[in-house]
């Protein structure tokens, strides 16, 4: 007897359920999210992107929980790292052979469960929006496992960029962490564009220190492909005028962007002793990693010149020059 009404009782609140609207059934979802949360919603009090400051469409949050926790989007995650904001780039990348054994069990469960959260549009008719992200400190972790599998030699090529990108983002939060720290501890509150400028200043340091290490790599390749043989000192005078044809010229996908700011650095007569890729720094670090990156990748597979040229030729021959040639001196191109 008492199943048959446990049973009356099962159909009943299926047929109440299915009575409900389909906003109703989410207010009901969302009390019973409020309730795992202690008894208030999981709620996003502020809302920022780093697309304006960092050139990233990368949207951040900070919650309404007791630690105040700092989150970035899932999309933005993977954005972050270089990845396409298309698709599931993000979650294919840490899936792969290369990746899977240096994320450990606590990063792939807070992978596996992202924070689910309420973010509200405010205007004449205020909207409620269920946003799914991640805390901002999963992003270290990641970066350090992909530091890890680059150190071990198990990331492929065209993943080479990605472990530059997450070298840039540990070291720069660690300098940009231990500051906000003393800044804490001395009672100083620095304003919103004291913070971004001194976070862009570490990214910019980091990434001029890993664009003086990752060339040497790619030079390895260049010796083994043009069966160059090593000097003692120096490297030998082909490899100038490939850093200046492959990597200066064809500079990543800027629509002149660069080309403008670079030439724009180079006509004020007190910079012109600048090396070339210090004025590329300055006004595309990011271009110039990613370009580096991608240029070390068709090296690595490919097996003979002709195919490297080749490959070089398909991936960035229609790409604008830079037309430095004019202002790049001998004794520029002897360091460069």
């Amino acid at each position: 007897m008492a199943k048959a009404k446990e049973s009356g009782r099962a159909i009943g609140a299926r047929a109440r359920a299915e009575a409900l609207s389909a906003e109703t059934r989410k207010d009901i979802a969302r009390r019973a999210a409020a309730a795992r949360w202690g008894g208030k919603a999981l709620v996003a009090t502020h809302k920022g992107n780093f697309q304006q400051e960092f050139g990233l469409d990368v949207e951040c949050y900070v919650l309404n929980d007791d630690r105040k926790t700092a989150v970035i989007s899932q999309t933005g995650m993977g954005v972050a790292l270089g990845l396409s904001s298309r698709g599931n780039a993000f979650p294919r990348f840490l899936s792969s052979r290369a990746m899977v054994s240096h994320l450990g069990a606590d990063v792939r469960e807070k992978i596996a469960k992202p924070l689910e959260f309420q973010w509200s549009l405010r205007g004449a008719r205020p909207l409620v929006l269920d946003v799914k992200g991640y805390d901002v400190t999963l992003l270290i972790d990641v970066c350090k496992a992909a530091l890890a599998a680059d150190s071990a030699g198990e990331l492929a090529g065209n993943q080479k960029a990605i472990a530059a990108q997450a070298r840039v983002i540990v070291n720069a939060s660690a300098k940009s962490g231990i500051q906000n720290l003393v800044y804490a501890l001395t009672g100083y509150d620095p304003t919103k564009e004291e913070v971004v400028a001194a976070f862009k200043l570490f990214v910019r340091e980091e990434a001029r220190e890993y664009e003086k290490e990752f060339p040497d790599q790619l030079y390895k390749e260049w010796y083994r492909l043009y069966q160059l043989p090593e000097p003692e000192k120096n490297k030998p005078w082909k490899f100038k005028h490939l850093t200046l044809n492959q990597v200066y010229w064809p500079l990543a996908r800027s629509s002149g962007r660069i080309l403008e700011l670079t030439q724009a650095q180079r006509s004020k007569n007190s910079a012109r002793h600048k090396k070339l890729h210090q004025f590329l720094s300055d006004v595309g670090v990011k271009a110039l990693r990613t370009h580096l990156g991608q240029l070390l990748g068709i090296a690595q597979v490919s097996r003979s010149r002709s195919e490297y040229e080749r490959h070089v030729d398909d991936v960035f021959g229609d790409q604008m020059n830079l037309d430095l040639r004019p202002a790049t001196t001998s004794a520029e191109m002897e360091s460069a």
